[in-house]
């Protein structure tokens, strides 16, 4: 090893130390740094909490000029900002949110080599009069974050990141690095093309985030269950609530609020004010749950959000493992739960269909949702699914998914979806699941009669099932293409080349059989706080941080992390320089915090 690659390794393991309070490196951000620090592009694919940012705040600290840091983030570029600032990293942002006078000094501050990082979104980076301003900047290095928005395969395409090639182009000697928590082989080829990033060195971390726990169920009343979901797990806990609609995100948000929860809704049908008025409101308090759309969360680094609820079907794997990665960022049990229906496959399926895109995106979208359907109705593991679909091998079932730890049974559906398949032939193809689930269990009404359907050969001949299990089969059914969603007919069904053979006699079917409904001693429970050997002095810590958080304005988790907090009590420090070699302590939070914290923890020992 080179005596330069020595030194440039130490200076940053002393910045690791003295910024952000850490002894050693995690995973590959090492490696990352270096190559970096000795001007070589780099991609990484990290889970969501895994340290992506150190990767390149270090290297722009190392390095001669400012580290422009692309993100779409608008909303919180802010709090971002802040987070450095309280580890004495100068730090701005250059944003719409800014008055002509703001962007002024912020602009002179780059051309005077007195910023460390500065966020851009990539809308403001492709202008004219921005790329003038880099020409005159030492630029250390340029970031790339949620660098899967190139990709058009991807979830989360944004057009602009299509002209972020110019960057290499432009400034051929400065390096690069995109950083993504989500991508399929496909995106991250499409990145490396779109980029420019051939001759990158690619760090590819483990997609596994073996803290999560992963459960998914179908059946009706949703929200009754997320109610059961939350008073067993969650009720002093930050959470994030998926839904598909505004109004649903109002409705979720306005019901868990009368129930006592402070719950707030997130949604491009507000205002910029309102949205960001609650997205701080999250960040800032305890216990805070946003209901949103899936506008919500990227980037989020709050590291506290014990649970990920979904009350609508995402439409692919990434952006399942990406909004579920919110959850447990600061590595704590949390929980990912997803409940759905039959309307969220029929409604999905229909998007995709109406999609604008040419017939190979909308083949794309088809076959993505088909493998997040997979993930739903399969019976064996999903942490093994999931990891799969990233190109990541696990050998063993996880053991800590509601699959593992309650394998779901399976039966023999062959002749009920024979019943099932035909009542829907019999019946011209044309009418929704409620009314075959009535004729085939012999429920009249005016409808019924009037279409002579009680009169039919599958009229009154599958007793031997409940509604609710002959609705549960036509779902899978759905699921698996039998059968499909005519949007013509207001979903009626209609069968499609696969039933044939079932039809026949030539295949059989085993499908997973309809869940109960939960009951709270059968959920998998994720703790709600860290476990201490001293909850009062852990509880007067928190009271302290929580205090300071309020007066500076600013997220308790900037001050310190709660997994800091624990190893204060665990190690309870006597002095400054004990409290120095706690985790996460770096010299500007030992400074300014440093005394407050062992003065609680001095009274705490007195009043033992």
């Amino acid at each position: 090893m080179s005596t330069r690659i020595k030194e440039t390794r130490q200076q940053a393991l002393e910045i690791l130390k003295s910024k952000y309070g850490y002894d050693q490196f995690r995973f590959q951000q090492e490696d990352i740094v270096q190559t970096l620090v000795n001007g070589k592009d780099a991609l990484v694919l990290m889970p969501t909490g895994g340290g992506k940012s150190l990767c390149y705040q270090i290297p722009s600290l190392i390095r001669d000029g400012v580290g422009i840091v692309i993100s779409p983030l608008i909303a919180l570029m802010q709090d971002q900002v802040n987070a450095l600032s309280a580890l004495g990293i100068r730090a701005a942002f250059l944003n719409s949110t800014l008055d002509h006078y703001e962007r002024i000094k912020v602009e002179q501050q780059l051309l005077n080599n007195q910023l460390d990082l500065l966020y851009i979104s990539p809308e403001r980076l492709n202008t004219t009069s921005f790329l003038s301003l880099l020409n005159r900047s030492t630029i250390a290095l340029f970031a790339i974050d949620e660098a899967h928005c190139v990709s058009q395969w991807g979830h989360d395409f944004r057009s602009d990141y299509m002209q972020l090639q110019q960057l290499h182009e432009r400034f051929p000697n400065v390096p690069r690095i995109a950083l993504t928590a989500t991508a399929d082989q496909r995106t991250r080829n499409e990145i490396v093309q779109q980029l420019g990033l051939q001759s990158a060195r690619v760090f590819l971390h483990s997609f596994d985030r073996p803290n999560i726990f992963y459960r998914i169920s179908e059946g009706e009343s949703n929200r009754d269950r997320l109610w059961q979901f939350i008073q067993a797990n969650h009720l002093l806990d930050a959470g994030i609530i998926y839904c598909l609609s505004r109004k649903r995100v109002d409705t979720i948000a306005d019901w868990l609020s009368k129930k006592g929860c402070v719950a707030l809704p997130y949604h491009a049908g507000m205002s910029t004010k309102q949205r960001a008025i609650n997205q701080h409101r999250f960040l800032v308090e305890e216990a805070v749950v946003i209901v949103a759309t899936i506008a919500f969360g990227m980037g989020i680094d709050k590291p506290d959000v014990r649970y990920v609820a979904h009350l609508c079907l995402p439409k692919t794997i990434e952006a399942y493992y990406q909004e579920t990665g919110r959850a447990g960022r600061d590595g704590q049990p949390a929980n990912a739960w997803l409940a759905y229906g039959m309307q969220d496959v029929i409604s999905m399926r229909q998007m995709g269909q109406q999609s604008d895109g040419n017939e190979n995106h909308k083949l794309n979208l088809h076959q993505k949702l088909e493998s997040m359907l997979g993930l739903c109705e399969q019976v064996t593991c999903r942490r093994q699914t999931l990891l799969a679909y990233f190109d990541e091998t696990r050998d063993q079932p996880c053991g800590h998914c509601d699959t593992c730890i309650n394998p779901p049974p399976t039966w023999d559906a062959t002749e009920a979806a024979r019943m099932a398949l035909s009542c829907v032939y019999r019946t011209g193809q044309r009418f929704g699941v409620s009314y075959l689930v009535d004729v085939l269990i012999g429920k009249p009404h005016d409808r019924i009669e009037h279409n002579g359907h009680d009169k039919i050969s599958t009229w009154n001949i599958g007793n031997e099932l409940s509604a609710a299990e002959w609705r549960s089969l036509y779902r899978q059914l759905l699921v698996y293409s039998y059968v499909e969603s005519d949007p013509d007919l207001h979903g009626g069904l209609k069968l499609t080349q696969l039933a044939k053979p079932l039809l026949s006699g030539g295949e059989t079917l085993m499908l997973r059989k309809v869940e109960p409904r939960i009951k709270k001693s059968g959920l998998k429970t994720a703790r709600t706080a860290p476990e201490v050997a001293d909850q009062p002095l852990f509880n007067a810590l928190r009271a302290l941080r929580k205090s300071i958080a309020d007066e500076d304005s600013i997220p308790p988790y900037v001050i310190f992390h709660d997994k800091t907090l624990v190893e204060m009590v665990s190690v309870q420090p006597t002095s400054l320089t004990e409290m120095a070699s706690i985790s996460g302590v770096g010299d500007k939070k030992l400074d300014k915090y440093g005394a407050e914290f062992l003065g609680v923890i001095r009274d705490h020992h007195a009043n033992l």
